[in-house]
C-alpha cells in the first residue's frame, strides 16, 4: 500500500457539503426502492438459540477528551437500541442500520458525544454510536450472516490495554450513507438484541435453529510502523477460520485488510497512554 494512501485528501468545505448530499440522496433512493427487501419486524419475544453474544464496556477515559462526551453515548446508545432490540431478520431480508435507526437529532433526544472526523475529536449529536455498529458487525462475523456494507475506521483510536478485539474489527457509521448492512442469505430467522446495561453494551444475534459452525477471527500480517509524513500507521489482515460444532475444519474466509492511522504512539507503556 502506498504511503500516501493513508493522508487525509484536503477538500473544501463546499465539496464536503455537496458530497453528502449527493450520497444522502443516493442512500433515501435506495431505501425507497429496495423497502421491502429491509427488515422492520420486531418481536419482544425472543428466538430460542443463542448464536454470539458480546458486550463492551461504555467508559473509556480518552486522553483530553471530556468524559461528559462518554456519559453522553450511553444516552446516545439507549436510544438506538430501542430501535434494533429485537429485530427479526427473515430470510432475503437486509438489517440497514440507519434506516432502522434514523438521523439522529436532538428533536429525537440524542445529545452531544465524541465524533471523530479527519483524525480530531470533536462533540456531535448522536456521537459514540459507533459503538453500537461496531458491536453488531463483530457478532455478525461469527454467524452465518452476510455483512454487505461496512465501512472501516481511518483511525486507530484506542491503544491495545483491555482490548478483546483485533485491531479493524469494527464498523464506523455515519448518516445516512456510512451504513452496516447485514444480509440474511440463510433458510431461518435471525434476531438482533441488544442492550445497553451499568457497564457494558450488550448484543446477541439469535436464531430459531442452533448453530451449526463455530467461528473465529484471526489476525495477520499486522504491523505498525512509523509513517514519513508524520505519525504512525497500523496495519493487518483479519480471516475467519470456520469449524463444524466437534471443531472439525469447514473453510477459512478472508474477512478485510486494514490500514489506519493511529491515535497515540505505539511505543508508550500502557499506564502512560491512559493519561
Amino acid at each position: 500500500m502506498a504511503e500516501n494512501e493513508l493522508r487525509t485528501i484536503p477538500r473544501t468545505k463546499l465539496r464536503l457539503i455537496l458530497g453528502k448530499l449527493y450520497y444522502s440522496e443516493l442512500r433515501y433512493a435506495l431505501w425507497l426502492k429496495k423497502r421491502s427487501s429491509f427488515a422492520r419486524k420486531r418481536s419482544d419475544e425472543r428466538l430460542p438459540f443463542v448464536h454470539f453474544h458480546h458486550e463492551t464496556i461504555l467508559l473509556r477515559q480518552l486522553k483530553d477528551v471530556d468524559m461528559q462526551y462518554q456519559y453522553n453515548k450511553i444516552i446516545n446508545l439507549k436510544l438506538a437500541a430501542k430501535k434494533l432490540n429485537g429485530i427479526v431478520v427473515h430470510p432475503g431480508e437486509v438489517l440497514s442500520y440507519w434506516k432502522l435507526i434514523g438521523r439522529p437529532s436532538a428533536r429525537k433526544g440524542y445529545v452531544k458525544g465524541m465524533v471523530l472526523t479527519g483524525g480530531k475529536v470533536s462533540p456531535g449529536i448522536g456521537g459514540g454510536l459507533c459503538q453500537m455498529s461496531n458491536l453488531i458487525y463483530w457478532m455478525t462475523l461469527h454467524t452465518p450472516l452476510t455483512v454487505i456494507e461496512r465501512h472501516h475506521h481511518g483511525y486507530d483510536v484506542f491503544p491495545d490495554n483491555n482490548r478483546t478485539q483485533p485491531f479493524g474489527s469494527g464498523a464506523t457509521c455515519y448518516y445516512p450513507y456510512g451504513d452496516l448492512m447485514i444480509y440474511n442469505g440463510t433458510n431461518s430467522d435471525f434476531q438482533l438484541s441488544v442492550r445497553v446495561g451499568e457497564i457494558h453494551l450488550e448484543g446477541e444475534w439469535r436464531g430459531t435453529i442452533p448453530p451449526e459452525f463455530r467461528y473465529e477471527i484471526e489476525q495477520r500480517e499486522h504491523e505498525m510502523r512509523g509513517e514519513r509524513f508524520g505519525g504512525f500507521s497500523r496495519h493487518n489482515k483479519l480471516y475467519r477460520v470456520v469449524t463444524d460444532m466437534d471443531g472439525n475444519f469447514v473453510r477459512e474466509d478472508f474477512v478485510v485488510e486494514n490500514h489506519a492511522m493511529m491515535m497515540y504512539s505505539p511505543f508508550l507503556p500502557d499506564a502512560a497512554a491512559k493519561k
